[in-house]
């Protein structure tokens, strides 16, 4: 079985690896290509990279749901299985339109936050996970509420913290990999499986989207990668842990509010490539980081690889203290 499913996990890091810059070649000759923000010049970079991590993981869950069934002829969990692919499906699709119509026109709020929505209706026609929560059982309240809740606010945020290069696909392998020990310790093997299988697909394209990036993941990953982490929580029920893996994303998203979502995660670009504060005030964990770089390095500046760098270690820090604050209770 362990051979078995490594083969899955190398299957979707190999299809990643080989589609990434196929696309790459073929989203700039159609034109789906933007600036990179934080380099010095005009530099065009490919854009909708999400789509090619997407086949890797359709593969990859496809593969493993064959071996259950041909092989182990194990047909557990099939249901939530295909209801996550659909979620993700219907969710990438959204952020596909996006980046298609460009991250300055995009969908409005009101019709992004509807079709968000939309992308939570397989979770809730399953009845997915439990309705209990912190000793509380919230009936019918718990699909209709609070798993669109989940999926809208997860696949919207996700979003916030991001324009950095590898900063998007980084931090969904720190989340990604947490949650599958998480889901690994509480006996929910397969979604520790799945969150792999996205994992090894992030890894190949991070590959491209590292400093300098290749090509950028865009909304098709984004709001991939946020709805992926919304469901897991649900069909593993283990919400708690993984909205407090989520507090950057929260703290993102309040700063982002105190902006009334108008100020960009963009810096200043500086002739030698450095960043500065784009405004005033901090609108954003960008924004922090830059000005926490400046005022701890002996030379005040601060760079995209650092900013970057900054941001994940604050992420590793909350999936530690996670760990210690829920791991006495098995989460």
């Amino acid at each position: 079985m362990g051979i078995l499913l490594i083969m899955i996990l190398l299957l979707s890091f190999f299809v990643t690896l080989v589609f990434t810059p196929i696309w790459i070649k073929k989203a700039k000759r159609v034109g789906l290509a933007g600036k990179d923000m934080h380099k010095v010049g005009e530099r065009k970079i490919a854009e909708a990279g999400g789509v090619a991590v997407l086949f890797g993981f359709i593969l990859g869950i496809l593969s493993y749901v064959a071996i259950k069934t041909f092989y182990f002829k194990d047909m557990s969990n099939l249901i939530e299985i295909f209801t996550l692919l659909s979620v993700i499906l219907i969710i990438s699709l959204i952020g596909f339109i996006d980046d298609i119509l460009g991250w300055k026109i995009g969908l409005n709020k009101k019709t992004r936050i509807l079709f968000l929505i939309f992308a939570a209706i397989p979770l809730v026609v399953i009845n997915a996970g439990e309705s209990t929560m912190m000793g509380i059982d919230f009936g019918l309240f718990y699909p209709l509420f609070f798993i669109p809740l989940g999926i809208v606010g997860a696949s919207a945020t996700f979003n916030f913290l991001a324009g950095y290069n590898g900063l998007e696909t980084s931090q969904g392998i720190l989340i990604l990999s947490a949650l599958a020990l998480v889901t690994l310790l509480t006996k929910n093997s397969w979604l520790s499986l799945i969150s792999m299988i996205m994992v090894a697909c992030l890894i190949a394209f991070y590959i491209f989207n590292k400093y300098p990036s290749k090509i950028f993941p865009g909304d098709v990953l984004t709001y991939s990668v946020g709805a992926l982490i919304a469901t897991i929580a649900i069909l593993g029920n283990i919400e708690k842990i993984a909205v407090f893996f989520f507090i950057p994303y929260i703290l993102e998203t309040g700063l982002k509010l105190k902006g009334k979502l108008k100020k960009e995660s963009f810096a200043k670009v500086g002739k030698d490539g450095s960043l500065e504060m784009p405004y005033k005030k901090i609108y954003g964990l960008e924004h922090l980081a830059i000005y926490i770089l400046k005022k701890i390095k002996p030379n005040k500046k601060a760079y995209e690889k650092e900013v970057v760098f900054i941001i994940n270690g604050f992420q590793i820090l909350i999936i530690i203290l996670g760990f210690i604050l829920f791991g006495g209770g098995i989460f």
